[in-house]
């Protein structure tokens, strides 16, 4: 008969969910927050239990697994560290958070080894009904079940959790009635040109390099002094973290002489600061609203006293102020606002004197504000459209192979040996319309 330890099982600390647990019979049991009182009872209450049948656990429900909530913290705490590139989170983490919120809302008290088939299904309707593309429906299937990959692998639940979840299949195109996304238009350039004046100096230089260069609205918004290479005539930017750099390939921009105009004034700075900051646009904008305002300043219209939309605007504008680094979302929010005052609304769907956005869409009917979303379809437009915009022009110039090149698509059939002549394509491109 083997002997038996006389000591104790220990309490300890589960790194990834930041759970107290206790290994009774080769099984963890999750007790509850690490230090807490309450885990310590818990402690006691389970190792009594154990060792009063005689070092066996009784039969007993399942009142101490972890719950899904738990598993979603501690997934949570692991993202925010895991998705983040040149020191900034990427835009994962915020994809990943509307996930979580969405499974925590539906089944966040449940034992996370009773999500199931079922439960992954219910968490999906909520983001078909919410009107949601088929395309994003299915991306943020795949995070769900990634999110439950990973709790396998910590070892907060058994695999067969993941393995039937594994089992949904994702949304087919014609299989399902799920509305499959817009295509990417290209941007007419009469657009972009009538939405420039309306934007700061910086967010204006950052849209006419990415059309002159094709780049990709987050290739723009992290590029730094030091990642330029200005050896030859057609500058080179050697995008470091690209989005297709785990594929294995790599991803230069190709800058010609106009872009080169417009980048130069953004190079005299720190090697590693991004060129095009934040704070500096935020700044500019401020400048610019300032100049703009028609009442004098004796009339209590002065620089630096704040209108109530001013106010209702401060706490955003702290934020924004506190960031030196554009990502794709204050990028496109940018343009968004820029466009709202380039293209206003026509009477009755715009905003009236004095008027907060909430109170127009409360005043406008239904079909008005179908209308008001048509027309806003029409009058707004995105970063990627730029890229899409450079890239037909280059393919009416050049053929579809410079385009490729340009814009950093990679075809099935190219290989490392034909990458030489892709950059000299390239640069030849650069250097004509770039």
């Amino acid at each position: 008969m083997p002997k038996l330890s006389k000591s104790l099982p220990k309490y300890r600390k589960h790194k990834a969910s930041g759970q107290a647990i206790v290994n009774l019979g080769g099984k963890d049991h999750y007790l509850g927050p690490h230090g807490t009182k309450t885990s310590r009872v818990e402690y006691d209450r389970l190792v009594a239990e154990w060792l009063t049948n005689g070092r066996r656990l009784a039969n007993r429900t399942d009142e101490t697994e972890i719950t899904v909530v738990e598993v979603l913290a501690a997934f949570w705490k692991f993202a925010q560290g895991w998705y983040v590139k040149n020191g900034e989170p990427t835009n994962e983490v915020e994809a990943y958070r509307l996930v979580i919120r969405d499974i925590k809302r539906l089944y966040g008290n449940a034992p996370a080894t009773e999500f199931g088939p079922i439960a992954f299904k219910a968490v999906r309707q909520v983001w078909i009904d919410r009107g949601q593309a088929r395309s994003t429906v299915n991306k943020n299937a795949g995070r769900l079940k990634r999110l439950f990959k990973w709790a396998v692998g910590e070892e907060l639940i058994p695999p067969s959790v993941h393995q039937a979840l594994l089992a949904v299949d994702g949304l087919r195109k014609g299989r399902c009635q799920v509305r499959e996304s817009d295509p990417i238009m290209p941007v007419p350039l009469e657009v972009v040109e009538a939405t420039l004046p309306h934007l700061p100096r910086v967010t204006a230089d950052m849209i006419r390099f990415q059309l002159l260069t094709g780049a990709r609205p987050g290739e723009v918004c992290v590029m730094t002094p030091a990642s330029i290479h200005r050896d030859e005539d057609v500058w080179e930017y050697r995008v470091d973290g690209h989005k297709t750099e785990h594929h294995g390939r790599s991803r230069t921009v190709f800058i010609g002489p106009d872009a080169q105009l417009i980048l130069a004034r953004y190079l005299l700075r720190e090697s590693d600061e991004v060129c095009f900051s934040m704070a500096e646009a935020v700044e500019q904008r401020r400048a610019l609203k300032a100049s703009q305002r028609v009442t004098p300043p004796s009339s209590g219209n002065r620089r630096g006293k704040r209108s109530e939309a001013d106010r209702r605007s401060m706490k955003r504008s702290r934020k924004l102020i506190s960031q030196t680094t554009f990502n794709t979302g204050s990028y496109a929010h940018a343009i968004k606002y820029a466009c709202a005052i380039a293209f206003p609304a026509p009477e009755p769907l715009g905003c009236q004197a004095g008027e907060t956005n909430a109170a127009r869409m409360r005043r406008l009917t239904g079909s008005q504000s179908e209308e008001l979303k048509a027309w806003q379809k029409q009058h707004r437009w995105h970063p990627n459209q730029l890229r899409h915009t450079r890239g037909t022009e280059i393919r009416k110039q050049f053929g579809i192979e410079a385009a490729q090149v340009i814009l950093g698509h990679a075809a099935a059939d190219v290989t490392q040996v034909y990458a030489e002549r892709d950059a000299e394509k390239g640069r030849e491109v650069a250097r004509k319309i770039g």
